[in-house]
């Protein structure tokens, strides 16, 4: 598991761009056969991938989490965008599809995951965040996500944001998770931008065709910088940044949130004359 800590805003902008990237880029969420995951120090977000070809997956608490499982003292959101597999919990099979998804309470021992096709394999991406009791695990697939449709064609922005892991779709401690799909001929998300001091966020961008890409805006919203992203990577937002992207084609991604609050609306607007 990687670690990666806390930055001062009046730090990050000094940053190189491979600083920026090393900081705040997650450049590979999805390493065939492995579970690959980063431990951020904001608000302790854990964020990664589960790619299980023929073998499964069993996912372990490490040194760095320091309880005798994963679960001990968590709650996780998973979503799978690849291939149809399975996700085992304590012994209970959930079959996953793509788009859908798991809450999965705290105090469960043993996770596993596998795929029904070594060949096209699932990929389940995960959020984790500290729990404080348990809530029951619930399967979500987009037809049960809670859809919010903003935007428009003439803004470039028109898009569905499907809430998973919500209070209007299941409980949970502190962990909102969910996925927005942008509309084709669509390409701005979250612009007009805000932040949001009581939540941390991390986004992961998908469904990017090979030579497209996102450019993703962050900073704080006097001293902007952005990060150039790539399919199926992620981007680590701290409360103090604003997070915003615009792509070379419409895509998809997948927005999880931990903090003091799970008031979705619960945002601090970022006038444009005040963007810099």
């Amino acid at each position: 598991m990687e670690i990666r800590y806390s930055t001062h805003p009046r730090d990050a902008k000094h940053y190189t761009t491979e600083e920026l990237r090393k900081e705040f880029l997650i450049p590979q969420v999805f390493v065939p056969g492995e579970i690959k995951l980063v431990y951020s120090h904001v608000d302790r977000m854990i964020a990664g991938g589960a790619t299980p070809l023929d073998k499964p997956l069993r996912l372990e608490a490490g040194k760095e989490i320091g309880a005798e499982y994963f679960l001990a003292r968590r709650e996780m959101g998973v979503i799978n965008i690849g291939g149809k597999g399975k996700v085992i919990l304590d012994g209970e099979e959930y079959v996953l599809d793509a788009r859908e998804g798991l809450y999965v309470g705290m105090g469960i021992k043993e996770v596993i995951f596998e795929s029904e096709n070594p060949e096209k394999p699932a990929k389940f991406y995960i959020n984790s965040a500290p729990a404080h009791t348990s809530y029951p695990t619930v399967k979500i697939d987009i037809n049960k996500a809670n859809p919010r449709h903003l935007g428009s064609l003439a803004q470039s922005n028109e898009r569905t944001i499907y809430q998973y892991v919500h209070p209007a779709v299941c409980k949970s401690c502190q962990l909102v998770m969910g996925l927005t799909v942008l509309e084709p001929n669509n390409v701005w998300n979250t612009m007009p931008c805000h932040t949001h001091e009581r939540r941390m966020e991390v986004y992961m961008y998908f469904d990017l065709k090979e030579n497209d890409r996102v450019i993703h805006f962050m900073g704080e919203p006097g001293e902007t910088r952005h990060i150039i992203v790539k399919n199926e990577q992620a981007v680590i937002s701290p409360s103090w940044s604003i997070h915003s992207g615009v792509g070379t084609s419409n895509y998809s991604f997948i927005w999880g949130m931990a903090g003091e609050n799970q008031t979705f609306d619960d945002m601090d607007a970022v006038s444009m004359d005040d963007l810099k």
